[in-house]
């Protein structure tokens, strides 16, 4: 028995200390709190604070950096289009970029960013693509208040063809609520600059306000939905769906909270993680990606688009600014090391696949 009894004892310690190894292995593999079954790869390195990623119907990659430069990686070598002269200083700088709905039939280019002439302001610009160079057709906004924080600003065209630009109050809580300015504002505009005639407020780009720096927006498929992520100040990051003409509440109300006037929040996180951007994988996953948190959000909405849970699936990789989903239908996410706030490693900022979520 004492025989028996002991070899069972050395079986058992072998066993654990395998599981130990095991485990050991795989966390080399992969960032601590990472989902097994994710596969990641760089595809880029070497960038400077990656803003936003979209992928063209040339099965393309464009992305922008925030020091100035539009590159564009074609699965092998990445190319520079653009260099910006943008004004950049903590928060500012290139920031937004979209693609026309009939690109690359119709070449052009979407760029939000924050130039200095004299004061600092936010632009949107709309450029074109001539070969491999990328030239400036159109200032379709300009004069947007900026400073060193809280400058928005993401673009998407709307199911409607129009474009959507998020902006931020500049750090003047006020501006959100005032009617004559565009900070603290999502606007909508046509691709040549004017007013669509179905804006909630005649004769303005303002489609809503009440908004603090919102930095993520995505349309749910199937439905044409509106979501928007948006930073609190030390509580209450936001993710809320837009109601035309609708008031979120900054800096009156905060989060999830309801009061006569005020749209609340889908989804609110306390204390802050710095939510940036979004992207759906369908129209019940909204994958989020954060900045101060450095993690990759799954959220899952019911039927009627509310969230009914979040799940962080990915850490490890440092600040994440950008996110988008690739013709493959895997994740690329672009991090936000060299911004000022994280921590670079040799090979930041970086493009991420992400496959397996």
């Amino acid at each position: 028995m004492e025989r028996t009894a002991r070899g069972y004892g050395v079986a058992v310690f072998l066993a654990v200390a395998s599981a130990v190894l095991a485990q050991a292995a795989w966390s080399r593999a992969a960032p601590a709190g990472s989902v097994r079954q994710a596969e990641v790869t760089p595809v880029m390195s070497g960038l400077d604070t990656v803003w936003d990623l979209v992928w063209g119907p040339d099965r393309r990659l464009y992305l922008t950096e925030r020091p100035g430069r539009i590159r564009v990686w074609d699965g092998k070598a990445v190319q520079t289009l653009a260099r910006l002269p943008v004004w950049e200083q903590g928060e500012a700088g290139l920031m937004g970029l979209a693609l026309d709905p009939g690109f690359p039939r119709i070449p052009y280019v979407y760029v939000c960013y924050t130039r200095r002439d004299g004061e600092i302001a936010n632009r949107v610009e709309r450029l074109r693509l001539e070969g491999d160079r990328l030239a400036s057709d159109r200032v379709l906004l300009d004069g947007m208040a900026a400073a060193t924080i809280h400058d928005g600003c993401r673009l998407r065209f709307d199911r409607a063809g129009e474009l959507l630009v998020t902006m931020g109050d500049a750090a003047v809580p006020g501006r959100a609520q005032d009617p004559s300015s565009l900070n603290g504002k999502v606007l909508r505009i046509r691709a040549d600059g004017a007013v669509p005639s179905d804006n909630p407020f005649p004769g303005s780009p303002v489609y809503t306000l009440g908004h603090r720096n919102p930095q993520g927006l995505a349309l749910r498929p199937g439905t044409g939905e509106i979501y928007l992520s948006e930073h609190g100040p030390d509580t209450d990051d936001e993710i809320n769906r837009l109601v035309p003409g609708a008031n979120y509440g900054w800096p009156e109300i905060r989060g999830t909270r309801e009061a006569r006037g005020f749209e609340p929040a889908l989804w609110a996180w306390t204390p802050t993680i710095a939510p940036a951007a979004i992207a759906f994988s369908d129209s019940r996953t909204l994958f989020l990606a954060t900045l101060k948190e450095g993690r990759l959000h799954r959220l899952q909405l019911d039927a009627d688009g509310r969230i009914v849970s979040d799940r962080v699936v990915l850490e490890g990789y440092g600040r994440l600014r950008a996110l988008t989903v690739g013709p493959d239908g895997c994740l690329y996410v672009g991090t936000s090391n060299r911004d000022g706030r994280g921590s670079a490693g040799p090979d930041d900022d970086r493009v991420l696949k992400v496959c397996g979520l």
